[in-house]
């Protein structure tokens, strides 16, 4: 079973658990579109080079303000130097596809029960899987994570980078009741991670020759990409600045969501029963 398949399995079990568990409160399903954005190494201090993204989801109240998510989202990041005056000649780029778990506590300002309107915040726990990529002179589609660029698993103490990590998302934003069992909210979330390397830049250049030694020609050529362009500079030194290790990789979701009640409606009666007092006084002495 994939670890895809895995966390939907427990958004289902999450989900049935938690209907099974009180009849008071109600118990959503989402539905989520938005667009995805990356602040790293890649592209300029803000936010580009924006993408898709969607996901479904299960959302449970503990009150009418306080609420659990669960959620699987999936979407799309990359960058590039092109829009960026103070790397440009480095000429790197990535794109990579990101599918994201999360579990989530949100605060709901004013009652949506009473009110029509509110806004909220949220924040919580996530995992994300990533893998980048990028293109070559050709166009052709090369995974930047095997390729090693910055000498991982074969240059001083640097590892392979993993490809699954954690998230720790938040952020907030406005909710409409369109009903007492449908909700819409628009919502930004900024997800900080604990790895430099979902666009495949952290930390120094590695020696052009050991690096072709290790990993190929390739590796060198999508290392550094500066040769492409006109008026080029050289490889650079080893050891000089490619990327800045002291900041982490940011990614951020901006969404639509649509959030549907599973909890039964409740059912008039057509009809009654006469209900029947029973006797309390003490049978007939005969």
């Amino acid at each position: 079973m994939t670890k895809t398949c895995k966390q939907l399995v427990f958004i289902y079990f999450f989900t049935t658990m938690c209907l099974s568990a009180t009849a008071q409160q109600h118990f959503y399903i989402s539905f989520t579109g938005g667009i995805a954005g990356y602040k790293g190494d890649l592209g300029s201090s803000n936010v580009v080079n924006l993408n898709g993204m969607g996901g479904i989801g299960a959302v449970v109240e503990l009150n009418h303000r306080m609420l659990i998510r669960g959620e699987l989202n999936y979407g799309k990041l990359s960058g590039s130097d092109k829009f960026s005056l103070k790397s440009r000649s480095r000429n790197l780029s990535f794109s990579t596809k990101l599918t994201e778990f999360a579990l989530l506590f949100e605060y709901v300002l004013f009652d949506l029960y009473e009110y029509k309107v509110s806004p909220y915040l949220f924040a919580g726990v996530g995992t994300f899987k990533f893998s980048p990529y990028t293109k070559d002179e050709r166009g052709n589609i090369v995974m930047l994570a095997e390729l090693s660029t910055e000498g991982q698993g074969f240059y001083k103490d640097r590892k392979d980078y993993k490809l699954n990590k954690l998230a720790i998302p938040f952020g907030g934003g406005m909710q409409w009741a369109l009903s007492d069992r449908t909700r819409l909210t628009l919502e930004t979330g900024i997800r900080k991670t604990n790895t430099d390397y979902i666009d495949d830049v952290s930390t120094t250049y590695v020696d052009p020759v050991l690096l072709e030694s290790k990993k190929g020609g390739t590796a060198v050529k999508l290392a550094y990409r500066g040769d492409e362009l006109p008026n080029s500079k050289p490889y650079p030194a080893a050891d000089s600045k490619r990327g800045n290790p002291d900041n982490k990789d940011w990614y951020v979701f901006s969404s639509l969501s649509l959030r549907i009640s599973l909890q039964p409606r409740p059912r008039d009666r057509g009809y009654s029963f006469p209900i029947r007092r029973a006797k309390t006084s003490c049978p007939t002495v005969y």
